[in-house]
């Protein structure tokens, strides 16, 4: 079994996107919103805006009381949709429960939305026309590419669909011209479809539901979930320890997707920074 090193590849992607930061005219500007005090928030925050400064990005790290109100932050985003340092516009999820998050985010730009979640980039990821992918999704795409498996015809099956991961996930392996499941927790016979599964990518948000039977051996395994024990432990929403007795390749958690997310993010930064000069 074979480890997919999701720091590694990342870094990669990180020096690559600097290289070419070098020899733009000027840099990159990204703006993070940052709403209240949540702690993983937080460092979520502060991990991006540390790899912004490694491949040469303008940072802007906005910090926003936990009781801002809905007009206040949209206009917060009006103003960043407007300024010219400011190529991508984030918005760090989830908010506080008075606050809409589907209105903030169809606020933004979609020229600056590096998400990926607005309906607009949404649409265009349907239509196989995509301009900012959301960046969990590309990231494993990135991936997959990285370890070279062809996913043409192969029997591929996503456990997880959320807005932020799993639908997105379906149209990304869609688009490469897969044979896709989409699938949750509720799911009927779930083992069973996943023993007929060429690549799995878990992102259901239970830790350790999939048990290592379910894999079929020499499948790729993408496990997009990261959960705490109350041990405090990291593990994913695979069973990491028995599935790699049948899994080819699997992503380790931590050190799999979660570095991957953060590098497409830069990636949708410089290409949103590209369409706009």
């Amino acid at each position: 079994m074979n480890i997919i090193d999701g720091k590694q590849i990342a870094q990669n992607l990180r020096n690559d996107i600097a290289k070419k930061v070098k020899q733009l005219d000027h840099a990159p500007g990204l703006a993070v919103i940052l709403v209240g005090d949540d702690p993983a928030s937080e460092v979520y925050v502060r991990n991006k805006d540390n790899a912004c400064k490694e491949v040469g990005f303008y940072s802007e790290k906005i910090n926003k009381s936990a009781n801002i109100t809905q007009q206040e932050l949209l206009d917060e985003i009006r103003r960043l949709n407007n300024n010219d340092k400011i190529d991508g516009i984030l918005v760090q999820l989830p908010l506080p429960k008075h606050l809409d998050a589907n209105l903030v985010i169809e606020t933004i730009s979609p020229q600056k939305d590096v998400d990926g979640f607005h309906s607009e980039n949404i649409g265009k990821l349907m239509q196989n026309k995509a301009y900012l992918r959301p960046c969990t999704p590309k990231g494993v795409m990135t991936m997959l590419a990285t370890i070279g498996i062809d996913l043409v015809g192969k029997d591929c099956v996503v456990v997880g669909a959320s807005n932020i991961v799993g639908r997105p996930m379906l149209m990304e392996l869609l688009n490469a011209r897969a044979t896709v499941t989409i699938c949750n927790s509720k799911t009927q016979d779930l083992s069973g479809k996943l023993r007929r599964a060429d690549v799995v990518v878990a992102a259901v948000g239970i830790p350790q539901m999939i048990q290592g039977d379910w894999i079929k051996p020499g499948a790729v395994v993408i496990d997009v979930g990261i959960n705490r024990l109350e041990s405090g432990k990291l593990v994913g929403d695979v069973d990491f320890d028995s599935a790699t007795k049948n899994a080819s390749w699997m992503t380790p958690v931590p050190g799999g997707v979660g570095p991957m997310t953060i590098a497409t993010l830069l990636e949708n930064t410089l290409t949103a920074y590209q369409n706009r000069t």
